[in-house]
């Protein structure tokens, strides 16, 4: 764990959701003499969501924390985030489905009510340290402490991770990233704890039943606006009840027919309530820009020539090779991908790796226009001749 005093000495708060993984972290803290302390978040009305066991932070999840803390012989709190939850999370998924965009809820928990308000509570508290179940690895550099993907690659959760701060990276944990799940199961076993079975958490914890429109219309009424699906040629195709039901790259539930090829979601158009769609290589994008960006491992951010590297584009998505070009003040960048992609969806996160180490990341913009490729890779590009045409939009 990398500290200077002594274990019994030194206080380790956790983030117990009421999972497997986070239990088995506060048991497994505690058995090594740390002075443990559990935290769990109240993010929404749980007495309505107590039935839902799939979500996490939910009544039954609580419940289970709490008896956890019990059990192994720790303080035990809950903190009641739901209306810093609802602004910092619940609003912008809201806002950013109406904006054309598909968000991720769980990198905005962990970059606002988690690593802020928790890591705050956790510090309020005197704890030397935040630990979570998250699997990911906290390795130190000459430069500091590192984020790392983890051991697993199948439970790998550093893409919603690369908004953590050199701070707070300082602050946190990881016990579990160096394991995979069948061996914190065991531990589980190992320790007898009620929660080493349980489901893993399958959907945002808001939107239990998948139905993400629904949970729009709830917060933001105005957002259910019809208007037109039309072909990527200008063909008006059919209508649509809102584009809240949409996202790039999407091919089922259309609604559309008669036509030769699958049809895919290309581009969305809020302002005018248009969804554009086309065959499957009309999604292929090589380079895009990202806002908000956070950088772990390369200052303000990739400068000049910018860097090689590989990124991730979605959280199941392979890492791709990628040039990163940073722009002014470090908050944006631009990507521009070695091969053409088609899981470049505006609101969703990209990912940057240096090998296992994240190197930091962004959100991926909605291109109001298709931008030229920065004109130092032209250069580097120009003696390549292309093996086919791709779009750079």
């Amino acid at each position: 764990m990398g500290f200077a005093k002594p274990t019994a000495a030194t206080r380790v708060v956790v983030a117990m959701s009421g999972g497997v993984d986070s239990s088995v972290v506060a048991a497994l803290l505690k058995s090594q003499g740390y002075d443990t302390v559990g935290l769990t978040m109240q993010l929404y009305d749980h007495g309505a969501a107590t039935a839902r066991s799939k979500t996490c932070c939910a009544g039954q999840d609580i419940y289970d924390a709490r008896r956890v803390a019990d059990m192994i012989g720790i303080p035990h709190y809950v903190v009641d985030y739901e209306a810093a939850f609802k602004t910092a999370v619940m609003d912008p998924f809201a806002d950013g489905y109406i904006h054309g965009e598909t968000p991720v809820p769980c990198v905005l928990c962990n970059q606002t009510v988690k690593f802020r308000d928790l890591l705050k509570a956790a510090q309020d508290l005197g704890a030397d340290a935040l630990a979570t179940g998250h699997y990911v690895q906290r390795l130190e550099s000459d430069e500091g402490a590192a984020l790392h993907r983890a051991a697993d690659p199948d439970r790998d959760q550093s893409y919603f991770l690369f908004s953590t701060t050199r701070a707070q990276l300082d602050f946190l944990r990881f016990p579990l990233g160096g394991m995979n799940k069948r061996e914190t199961r065991e531990l589980g076993l190992k320790f007898g704890l009620h929660v080493a079975a349980k489901p893993d958490s399958q959907d945002i914890c808001f939107v239990p039943d998948g139905d993400y429109a629904r949970v729009i219309r709830a917060l933001r009424p105005e957002a259910a606006r019809p208007g037109e699906i039309v072909h990527v040629d200008g063909r008006v195709l059919g209508r649509h009840d809102g584009v809240i039901h949409f996202t790039v790259g999407q091919r089922k539930g259309l609604g559309v027919g008669g036509e030769v090829e699958p049809l895919y979601v290309v581009r969305i158009e809020p302002e005018a309530a248009r969804i554009v769609a086309g065959p499957k290589e009309a999604l292929l994008r090589r380079a895009f820009s990202l806002r908000g960006v956070n950088w772990l491992g390369v200052g303000q951010g990739p400068a000049g020539d910018g860097i090689d590297v590989r990124v991730k584009l979605r959280s199941t998505h392979q890492p791709v090779a990628a040039t990163v070009f940073g722009e002014a003040g470090g908050e944006r960048a631009r990507v521009v991908l070695a091969e053409p992609e088609a899981a470049v969806t505006p609101g969703q996160a990209c990912v940057v790796y240096d090998g296992a180490r994240v190197l930091g990341g962004g959100w991926i913009t909605r291109d109001e226009a298709p931008a030229a490729l920065p004109h130092n890779l032209r250069r580097r590009s120009a003696a390549a001749a292309p093996t086919a045409r791709v779009s750079v939009a």
